[in-house]
């Protein structure tokens, strides 16, 4: 699954909030993490209200000395400083990523940059998210330095196997921590139906409300294979299918459920836009502070 983490530090107490999760993850899975510091071009004197690393000295102490306190003695952690001034630190994560380090999961805080409207859009992870080929995870800041754990994850599924490759690393997941996998599938109502779908379904509504109804039939087929296959595996598991517009109805219930995690697969690589402005784990990210893994799905 998870062979090699790679944690992006800018020295902020904020950017600390992967680490936990990269701590248990790493113990969990016997994994080695990289944490990496990107010296910045022009960068601000602070960043989220700390001093910003902006000397490569100062910044191999710092991640020498987080390797330290933040990660047992029984995990490999390494750190590298990228000592080049970069303009765009996202990119230069990516491209670290795929040619230098080749983690299988990039863990980042998703706070804001400076200047930025909220904590997470037009930020550093965002853009990393929606650019990388490595899955991601994304971590709200968190006032509680509690280890993190998996009880519960959440997979939001679609009604055509679409997504269905992100199954496999959730089960991995479910069955290391001993959590319980939790399905959705989120078939829109007749008027949670947006662009064009909602110019089609004003000019055929009965035609379009029997589309929705066809697509829950497939979903609840769908579904029941899934659990079948969980059953027999001896994996706690459950699904629903919930109508309505799916991040708000997703993030409600993830907060219902109690998830630790919800796990998307993604279509990334089609432009940051394109990428934010028309995905649901976008949506989801600004309703909920549950932890996001995005698995980047080919084809």
């Amino acid at each position: 699954m998870f062979k090699h983490i790679l944690v992006p530090l800018d020295g902020s107490k904020l950017a600390e909030a992967a680490l936990p999760v990269a701590e248990s993850l790493a113990q969990m899975l016997q994994s080695p993490v990289t944490l990496l510091h990107i010296i910045e071009q022009d960068a601000p004197a602070e960043i989220h209200r700390d001093r910003h690393l902006t000397n490569s000295i100062e910044a191999e102490a710092y991640l020498a000395e987080t390797a330290r306190h933040a990660f047992s003695p029984t995990i490999k952690v390494d750190w590298h400083v990228h000592t080049a001034a970069v303009a765009d630190v996202a990119r230069s994560i990516v491209d670290h990523s795929a040619d230098e380090f080749q983690p299988d999961l990039i863990i980042l805080c998703s706070h804001g940059n400076s200047g930025m409207h909220d904590l997470f859009f037009g930020n550093i992870a965002q853009q990393v998210a929606a650019a990388s080929q490595a899955s991601v995870m994304l971590i709200k800041p968190v006032e509680s330095s509690s280890p993190f754990k998996l009880t519960h994850i959440l997979v939001p599924l679609d009604n055509e196997s679409i997504h269905d490759k992100a199954i496999p690393i959730a089960v991995e997941l479910a069955n290391t921590f001993k959590a319980q996998l939790d399905l959705i599938c989120v078939i829109p109502t007749f008027a949670t139906l947006s662009g064009e779908q909602a110019a089609s379904a004003n000019l055929m509504p009965a035609t379009t409300t029997a589309y929705l109804d066809i697509a829950e039939e497939i979903a609840q087929e769908h579904f029941q294979a899934h659990l079948d296959e969980f059953q027999k595996a001896g994996l706690p598991a459950s699904a629903e299918i919930a109508r309505g517009d799916p991040a708000p109805v997703i993030a409600r219930t993830g907060d219902r459920i109690g998830a630790d995690l919800i796990i998307f697969g993604t279509h990334g690589r089609a432009g940051l836009d394109a990428f934010w402005n028309r995905s649901v784990a976008a949506g989801v990210a600004r309703r909920t502070r549950i932890p996001l893994l995005l698995i980047p799905l080919s084809g």
